[in-house]
């Protein structure tokens, strides 16, 4: 019998130790700051929020990201250029999408129908 319970210890050992080191690993970082993106962009939708609260919002973020040293993620800048263009601002409108397209060069077909779009 005491054989038994000495067979079972380096199953339990190796449970235990793994629980152990589990609880020391570290979160991943984020690897883009988010800040308040998805709700403007669910604002949007619904029209909870006026473009100009939006892109308050948004611009906000752009400086916490900066802030931080992190990047927006794809699409945050898009998202500015077209509340821009709603807004009637051409000049802000272009100046995102080419920062889109600039940081993330497999937006550019997304970015240059949108382009022509708002012509």
């Amino acid at each position: 019998m005491p054989a038994l319970r000495f067979a079972r210890l380096p199953a339990h050992a190796a449970l235990i130790g793994g629980l152990l080191l589990t609880g020391c690993v570290t979160r991943p970082q984020p690897l883009y700051h988010w800040g308040d993106y998805q709700p403007h962009v669910y604002g949007h939708f619904t029209k909870d929020k006026s473009p100009q609260e939006q892109i308050a919002g948004l611009e906000a973020g752009l400086e916490a990201a900066r802030a931080s040293g992190k990047p927006v993620p794809p699409g945050y800048l898009a998202h500015l250029g077209i509340l821009h263009a709603q807004s009637e601002r051409p000049e802000q409108m272009r100046k995102y999408f080419e920062a889109e397209k600039n940081q993330y060069p497999e937006s550019a077909a997304y970015i240059d129908f949108l382009l022509r779009k708002f012509r």
